[in-house]
């Protein structure tokens, strides 16, 4: 299904988060470099992902809980995110192992696949325009404050 035009700035940031997740996962040997890797894990959440999660629990979820249906999955997602901010937190400190560092990032991309093919989607599906141009909006103004960046690969990488 074609994205809402609403959900979209979510949408990119999760390709973002997409990407380093692959170069996580395709890195060989990850050991050497899991220093580096941690850093990048740790500016990507300061740069964009804290504000993707604050919006997402402010708005997005908020309005999903509103159709019962998708009750569940909030909440699966809810934990997820407590999930994924230690492992941040981790990365930060520079204490995640080359095995987490993996994990993280089949983590992360379960997670955003989760947001994208069944919270967006049915949201799309159960939800008037009117209401997903709501979600925009607010969106809109939370997102303001994150960095648009991604993060390319380094020659190294």
């Amino acid at each position: 299904m074609l994205r809402d035009k609403n959900l979209i700035p979510l949408s990119r940031q999760h390709q973002h988060a997409l990407a380093l997740c692959v170069r996580i996962e395709r890195a060989s040997p990850i050991e050497q470099k899991r220093a580096e890797w941690q850093a990048e894990i740790a500016q990507q959440f300061e740069a964009e992902i804290k504000v993707h999660f604050v919006a997402e629990e402010r708005i997005v979820f908020p309005a999903a809980r509103a159709l019962p249906e998708l009750n569940p999955l909030v909440e699966e997602l809810l934990v997820e995110h407590k999930w994924l901010r230690a492992s941040f937190a981790k990365a930060e400190a520079k204490q995640m192992s080359a095995e987490e560092l993996v994990a993280f990032a089949r983590g992360l991309s379960e997670h955003i696949r989760k947001e994208e093919r069944q919270l967006f989607e049915r949201m799309q599906e159960l939800m008037r325009p009117e209401e997903l141009a709501v979600i925009g909006q607010q969106l809109d103004e939370a997102l303001r404050s994150a960095v648009q960046v991604c993060s390319l690969p380094s020659s190294e990488s």
